[in-house]
């Protein structure tokens, strides 16, 4: 397994020299989606990686989280996306790495940007995890952005449902303020949490674009004993057509 994620990476890595743009899903944010779908034709490449450290004094247990998208644009407004996910988990015991499933994804605005009150786009995410034990999860949210100038602000409110007959339903958040300073390159505030679990970050997130791919890096700091101690995730985006 590990060799598929290598050859992935080395994929991602060959792809940089044939893109001819990067304009197309770049993210200013790490948790956070903003008003952005890809545009019609247009095939993208997303690889995440996060890292979850449930104490920084000690440097075990932790989660390294691995996922590759591939997006599409069916139209200007509307797009879908498949994640394959694997996880890499260290504990004072062991070390594991496998396969820890897929999700499936569509987004859709309703508008070009400004032309609301708010920017609203709807995304919807259903989530099958590599254990069929565990239920199907259908997740969705209400993403609201606007930009100001050079500023940026956005608010995603995140409904999560396990598809079975009891199912547990959480509810979470996301939101950023980012500045360009300049058009290659911006920085930002993220917060993230979770209402129903009571766990809330917040840190700082960077964003830079070239003429052929897109990278985001984001840190947060858990603000209660409920939260991880520290959260940080990188994203690099290849468009391919």
């Amino acid at each position: 397994m590990r060799n598929a994620i290598l050859a992935l990476l080395v994929i991602c890595s060959v792809v940089l020299g044939l893109s001819e743009n990067a304009y197309s899903d770049r993210r200013g944010y790490v948790w956070t989606y903003e008003y952005l779908t890809m545009p019609r034709g247009m095939f993208e490449v997303e690889y995440y990686l996060t890292e979850q450290q449930k104490d920084i004094n000690r440097s075990v247990p932790n989660t390294w989280k691995h996922q590759v998208e591939l997006e599409y644009g069916l139209t200007d407004h509307w797009d879908i996306s498949m994640y394959q996910r694997f996880t890499h988990s260290n504990t004072e015991d062991e070390s594991t790495f496998g396969y820890d499933g897929f999700k499936l994804r569509t987004r859709y605005r309703f508008a070009e940007k400004n032309e609301l009150p708010l920017d609203t786009l709807l995304y919807l995410e259903y989530i099958r995890d590599d254990d069929f034990k565990k239920p199907n999860v259908l997740e969705g949210k209400v993403i609201f952005a606007r930009d100001i100038g050079k500023f940026n602000f956005a608010y995603d409110q995140i409904l999560k449902q396990a598809l079975e007959s009891d199912g547990v339903t959480e509810h979470e958040y996301a939101a950023g303020v980012n500045y360009e300073i300049t058009p290659r390159f911006k920085i930002g505030v993220e917060t993230k949490g979770n209402y129903t679990d009571d766990k809330h970050y917040i840190g700082p997130t960077i964003a830079w674009r070239s003429n052929k791919f897109w990278i985001s890096f984001g840190v947060v700091a858990g603000l209660n004993r409920r939260s991880n101690d520290l959260e940080a995730r990188f994203i690099l985006g290849v468009p391919l057509l």
